[in-house]
């Protein structure tokens, strides 16, 4: 079985220049596997929170409800709050058992769910945010940093100071892109703008999730962005009289006044473009999908505290990513001050998922 991890791909898209295409993670040709009838199919979904968060996994619900519309006759599996342990392996083990043809698992897992896909050889595993390619397993993703360099760009302008904040999860490449992408789009506006990060070590915890936004309002913040899959951040900002961007979903019944836009995600086109391609006998594993702008990941409505000249100026900055500019050029360094990204070099989608370094001016991450 042919298999390409991710930390190969992303090492050998490390080693080319900077510029290069997303495509060293689409190395791996493997078969078909066999059709199947709709009224025969098991279709799975594995959800890493739970299907109420209002967030990443509620968006991975929707995506299920979408194939249930599409697919009528088929079987649905899903399991929701799903922890990042043994319990996994057990879980995406019992889809199997239970007659699966294809399992989502809405975030990364790793080896707790590759085991499984090596025992399963008949069955198609698509793991978002996923670590690997082989006959039967693969990923596919949002282009996250794009919007969240458009976010940046309105937030400058909202924002009275510049002092901007971050409330993440983990000290993970995803939440490195989030908060960077952010701040150089801010930059690209104030380049004084600062982002103090505050990360709560859950995707999922409003409790720690309002702590960290007063926190940061209480060290002088006046617009926070964040990425977990709730709205209390938002509801903490519409409290304090400041703004706030989210992730996810459109939550502005959460904070109408403080909302500025959410970075929207849209799953259910390409769940039912994969279940359909399975249950016809032409899905292959080894062509991972990154989402791009518009077909996956985008921003929600601007809120109604968002001036119109702030809309057409952030937007103008999307026309321009969808037309193929990348925002994430040379001279880029890192909060150490070493040039990371030298000047007439560019930053490609492999780096992005990949980053493991604060850009200069975000506090509260280390360069790993």
């Amino acid at each position: 079985m042919p298999i390409l991890t991710r930390r190969t791909l992303l090492a050998a898209a490390a080693s080319a220049p900077l510029a290069s295409a997303w495509n060293t993670r689409r190395a791996v040709a493997a078969p078909s596997l066999a059709a199947v009838a709709e009224n025969d199919a098991v279709i799975a979904f594995g959800h890493i929170g739970p299907i109420s968060d209002g967030g990443w996994s509620s968006t991975h619900h929707r995506a299920l409800l979408a194939a249930k519309a599409a697919f009528p006759a088929a079987k649905f599996l899903e399991v929701e709050s799903i922890p990042v342990s043994a319990d996994a392996t057990r879980t995406f083990r019992q889809f199997v058992e239970n007659g699966a043809n294809i399992v989502f698992a809405s975030s990364e897992y790793g080896d707790l769910l590759s085991s499984v896909a090596d025992d399963a050889p008949d069955v198609a595993f698509l793991e978002c945010n996923g670590h690997r390619l082989s006959d039967n397993e693969s990923w596919y993703y949002i282009q996250h940093w794009m919007i969240g360099y458009v976010i940046g760009v309105a937030s400058a302008r909202m924002s009275k100071s510049g002092r901007l904040g971050f409330v993440g999860s983990f000290p993970v490449p995803a939440v490195y892109a989030c908060a960077n992408s952010f701040l150089l789009g801010a930059r690209s506006v104030n380049p004084h703008a600062t982002a103090q990060v505050i990360l709560i070590n859950s995707w999922f915890d409003p409790q720690a999730a309002s702590q960290a936004a007063s926190a940061l309002i209480q060290n002088g913040v006046d617009l926070i962005y964040t990425n977990l899959d709730d709205a209390s951040c938002l509801q903490v900002a519409q409290k304090a009289g400041i703004k706030c961007a989210t992730w996810n979903t459109d939550m502005r019944k959460s904070g109408p006044d403080a909302y500025i836009t959410s970075l929207l995600l849209d799953w259910n086109g390409y769940c039912n473009d994969q279940i359909g391609r399975r249950l016809k006998g032409s899905w292959t594993a080894g062509n991972g999908v990154l989402l791009p702008v518009g077909h996956g990941v985008d921003r929600d409505a601007w809120g109604r505290s968002v001036p119109p000249d702030v809309a057409a100026q952030a937007d103008a900055v999307r026309t321009r990513i969808i037309g193929g500019w990348n925002p994430f050029v040379g001279e880029i360094r890192d909060i150490d001050g070493k040039v990371r990204v030298r000047q007439g070099e560019s930053m490609n989608d492999a780096a992005c998922s990949a980053w493991s370094w604060p850009v200069e001016g975000v506090t509260g991450l280390k360069n790993a």
